[in-house]
């Protein structure tokens, strides 16, 4: 059995080979032909040579060769970048303000000063042009020295010096003005002013740190309150006594163009510890009581309200204001019963000085509503904070509810400067949604850092009295100005409207100032009022909103020649903006994080370079 299978095997194996040796000589025989009829059909005559020159000379005259895909999405349409061309406005737009212009203004209603409230241009009607400066432009003089000095050329209006020569407004000496601290009803000066007032309230325990003066003439009580850390926000409408607010600010004074007319100021419920009115021209007795009542609104609980000038002590003055008894006393008694019905208590008046104040809470007020029933307690359905293009109200802002008489409404502010770190009422009785004590704190203590880091990236910034006019177009908690207030500067803190969160009575409770802003309109201030220009996101803010070339025309608008700005935002957003403004005669550069590098948020430094008006053909201005 075992020899049958060998066999068996060894006739397999034979017969493998012999097919294997077949279909080789097959391969060699078939691979052999192939070759001999490839040699032959590839040998060359002369025929044949003449054919092929002839078919590629056809090809090349005849044929385009098409190698593009005929299976394909359309292409979107073409986004070629547009020329970025933002050349000078023409030199009569020098002092232009945009929603206060005075052309614009003509179309609206002049009754009760509606015309000179903010009517701002539309999309169609803004300018795409940068503002100039005045032929011959100076820097300001440093802080103090600004406060009476100031340079012709940067604000060439003699108007005041005649105007209000009697009254020691403004004078002109030479190439520069000079503000000897005077006003209508403080001819000894505001210095002296001031100390009358401080004789009948304490200006120096800390408990007054913000205020507001309505109609402010030059701002020079507000100048001269300074030095007494007193921090007040100055304001006039834009009329016939011309760039009175311009001086403000060319002094160093914080100042806004306003007026109180048909809506409300653009601050919060509860802001200021004192307001003001000298001489003012406001007819607080009239139209229901309104503009005090808007008064009382952002005054805080214990606020002063001081009047001086007409009526005040009327029987001394009535002569010389060239207005009947009977008519002043008359105005007199309808502010008394203005302030009686919101429940004010006057302190004192003495000689030209009346000041009234108001409750720390309405127990008591809602009690007497028995007998002053008007105004009536605002029923809640608008908030008091809300001060955009807000309609003034008829009724009384209600303070916070207390527990007792002897609580304050809202929460005991802390004495300047513990009030500047203390946690705000706002924020420690969770009325900011989001906000917390530790948030507050943190915030801090953040910005003291990134204010170092900024000082380092701007050597200006970091120069003690370089900078005196600030601004903050996203201000968050004032923690930016916080970190600044040991220099001699101020910052008006901005809370852009659009946010969700309003803060900006959390800022006013620190003992800062600032005012609501749209950052898709321009501001209310003449152009070159900024030494410099913080930007915290508002690009990232705004970027749906409106033209981000828009913005950055404003900025460079209100921002005085060597100035600076500094722009935090993602990178894709700052980069954009360097592509803008390198066409806006500014000097930019991008800086990193000041964490690492490696961060998406990046920054932007940059300084407006020094440029004017030509100067004037004299020729023309003699005709």
């Amino acid at each position: 059995m075992a020899v049958s299978l060998s066999n068996i095997s060894s006739k397999a194996k034979k017969t493998s080979l012999y097919k294997v040796t077949l279909v080789s000589i097959l391969c060699a025989v078939f691979y052999l032909v192939g070759f001999y009829q490839n040699f032959r059909g590839n040998v060359p005559t002369a025929a044949s040579t003449a054919n092929i020159i002839s078919c590629q000379q056809q090809i090349r005259n005849t044929t385009t060769l098409d190698f593009a895909a005929h299976h394909y999405d359309p292409d979107p349409p073409s986004t070629a970048a547009r020329a970025i061309n933002l050349p000078p406005c023409d030199p009569k737009f020098i002092e232009y303000t945009p929603c206060e212009d005075v052309q614009r203004s003509l179309k609206f209603d002049r009754d009760r000063l509606i015309y000179r409230e903010r009517h701002c241009p539309g999309t169609n009607e803004l300018l795409k042009c940068r503002i100039p400066a005045p032929f011959g432009y100076k820097t300001p003089f440093r802080w103090p020295e600004s406060r009476e000095f100031g340079w012709f050329a940067n604000v060439p209006h003699k108007e005041l010096t005649v105007e209000k020569k009697n009254q020691n407004w403004v004078r002109f000496e030479g190439d520069r003005f000079r503000f000897p601290g005077g006003g209508t009803m403080f001819p000894r000066g505001a210095d002296a002013y001031i100390d009358d007032i401080g004789k009948l309230i304490n200006l120096k325990d800390g408990s007054i740190r913000t205020a507001i003066d309505t109609g402010c003439g030059v701002a020079s009580w507000g100048a001269y309150l300074l030095s007494r850390n007193v921090l007040a926000v100055s304001f006039a409408p834009r009329d016939t006594h011309e760039a009175q607010v311009q001086f403000a600010l060319e002094r160093g004074v914080p100042a806004l163009i306003g007026v109180i007319a048909s809506i409300r100021l653009p601050y919060p419920s509860r802001s200021f510890d004192m307001t003001h009115c000298s001489r003012c021209l406001i007819p607080w007795g009239q139209y229901d009581g309104q503009y005090l009542i808007e008064v009382d609104r952002i005054l805080r609980p214990g606020g002063y309200w001081i009047l001086s000038g007409p009526p005040i002590n009327w029987q001394s003055h009535w002569k010389g204001w060239d207005r009947s008894k009977e008519d002043l006393n008359s105005e007199q008694t309808s502010i008394e019963n203005v302030a009686k019905s919101l429940c004010w208590k006057k302190l004192i008046q003495k000689g030209d000085i009346a000041i009234w104040q108001k409750p720390t809470n309405h127990i008591h007020c809602k009690v007497v509503r028995r007998v002053y029933k008007r105004p009536a307690f605002c029923d809640g359905s608008q908030d008091p904070d809300t001060a955009w293009y807000t309609k003034l109200e008829t009724c009384l802002t209600p303070l916070p509810e207390v527990s007792n008489i002897k609580e304050i409404a809202g929460g005991k502010l802390e004495k300047w400067p513990r009030r500047l770190t203390a946690v705000p009422p706002r924020i420690s009785s969770g009325s900011l949604e989001g906000v917390t004590a530790e948030t507050f704190q943190e915030n801090t203590e953040l910005w003291k850092r990134r204010v170092a880091y900024y000082k380092t990236i701007d050597y200006q910034l970091a120069e003690h009295g370089r900078y005196r006019n600030l601004l903050d177009m996203n201000a968050y908690l004032g923690s930016f100005a916080a970190a600044l207030v040991n220099d001699p500067m101020w910052v008006m803190n901005t809370v852009p409207v659009d946010l969700q969160i309003n803060t900006l009575g959390a800022i006013y409770e620190r003992g800062l100032i600032g005012t609501y802003q749209n950052w898709c309109e321009a501001m209310s201030t003449y152009p070159r009022t900024y030494d410099f220009i913080h930007a915290d996101s508002i690009f990232s803010l705004y970027q749906d909103r409106c033209e981000m070339e828009d913005i950055l025309l404003e900025m460079d608008r209100i921002l005085r020649p060597e100035g600076s700005v500094i722009i935090r935002d993602d990178v894709d957003m700052i980069l954009k903006v360097k592509n803008i403004v390198d066409s806006m005669q500014w000097d930019a550069r991008i800086v990193d994080h000041e964490r690492s590098p490696h961060e998406r948020e990046k920054i932007l430094h940059a300084v407006k370079q020094y440029w004017t008006a030509p100067e004037p053909d004299k020729k023309k201005l003699k005709r």
